[in-house]
C-alpha cells in the first residue's frame, strides 16, 4: 500500500507542474470539503450483533478534506485527504465509533466550455484506513476496583479493530467559479468508491485475527466543496 501512497503523490505532483502553460500561469486551487459518507460493513457488524456488550456501527459517517484542485485544457485533476467519524449508542456508556482517514488522485473533463462553471465526471484511485472502536458499560465497575486491579483495568478497555482498503472512485463534481476571482469557488462532489477486494478485520496493531470477519468497501459520498486561490489576481 505504500507504493500506492507514493504513486498518489508522485500524480499529484506531475499534475502540478504539468498545468503551467504559456497563456495561464497559475498554481492549483486549495479546496475544503465538508460532507456524508455511506457505507456498511456488513460483516463486522453481524459479528457484533452476537455480543449484547458491543453497539454495531453507524452506516454513515460525517467527512472533512483537504486538498487541490486544476482545471487545464477541460481536463480536471485533483485530490487530498479526507477524515470521517461517527458514534452510536451512549457516548458515556455502551457506544461505537468508527474513524478513517483517505487519500485520493482523481481527474477528469469539463464537460461545458464556459470559465464560470465546471461540470467534470471523474474517475481516481484511493487508499482508505479504518479504524472501529467498541466501548462497553463500565457504569457498574466500582472505581477502587479499577484503581486495585490490573485485570480490572484491561477489562474496561475499549476493543480496537483496524481494517484498509486500495479504492477505485467514480464520481462527478460542479464547481460555481466567482466572477471577480475564478480561483475562488463553490460547488460539489458525490460519487461512488469501491475496494478492489474483501478484507479481514484485524486488531489495533494491524496483526491478523482467526476467524475474522471480512468486508468489502462500497461508499457513497458527497461534500460541499469550498475552493480558494490568494495567489490569483482578481479581475
Amino acid at each position: 500500500m505504500k507504493y500506492l501512497l507514493i504513486a498518489l503523490l508522485v500524480g499529484m505532483t506531475l499534475a502540478s507542474h504539468a498545468q503551467f502553460h504559456k497563456s495561464s500561469m497559475t498554481m492549483p486551487t486549495i479546496t475544503r470539503s465538508l460532507g456524508v459518507s455511506f457505507q456498511k460493513f456488513d460483516g463486522l457488524n453481524g459479528r457484533v450483533a452476537n455480543f449484547s456488550q458491543y453497539e454495531q456501527l453507524r452506516n454513515y459517517t460525517a467527512t472533512i478534506g483537504l486538498g487541490w484542485l486544476k482545471e487545464y485544457k477541460r481536463v480536471v485533476s485533483g485530490g487530498g485527504l479526507t477524515l470521517a467519524s461517527s458514534l452510536s449508542g451512549d457516548r458515556d456508556k455502551k457506544s461505537s465509533a468508527i474513524r478513517s482517514a483517505g487519500v485520493n488522485f482523481d481527474i477528469g473533463y469539463d464537460v461545458i466550455k464556459k470559465e464560470s462553471v465546471l461540470l467534470y465526471p471523474m474517475v481516481g484511485l484511493g487508499l482508505q484506513g479504518y479504524q472501529a472502536i467498541f466501548y462497553k458499560d463500565n457504569s457498574g465497575v466500582p472505581f477502587d476496583d479499577v484503581l486495585e486491579s490490573p485485570t480490572v483495568q484491561n477489562n474496561i478497555q475499549a476493543l480496537k479493530l483496524t481494517n484498509q482498503f486500495v479504492t477505485y472512485r467514480l464520481g462527478v463534481g460542479l464547481a460555481l467559479r466567482s466572477p471577480k476571482n475564478p480561483g475562488n469557488s463553490i460547488g460539489l462532489q458525490a460519487g461512488y468508491a469501491g475496494s478492489f477486494k474483501g478484507r479481514t478485520w484485524r486488531s489495533s496493531d494491524n496483526q491478523l485475527l482467526g476467524n475474522a470477519p471480512s468486508d468489502n468497501l462500497e461508499q457513497v459520498y458527497a461534500s460541499l466543496v469550498l475552493t480558494c486561490a490568494p495567489w490569483h489576481k482578481k479581475k
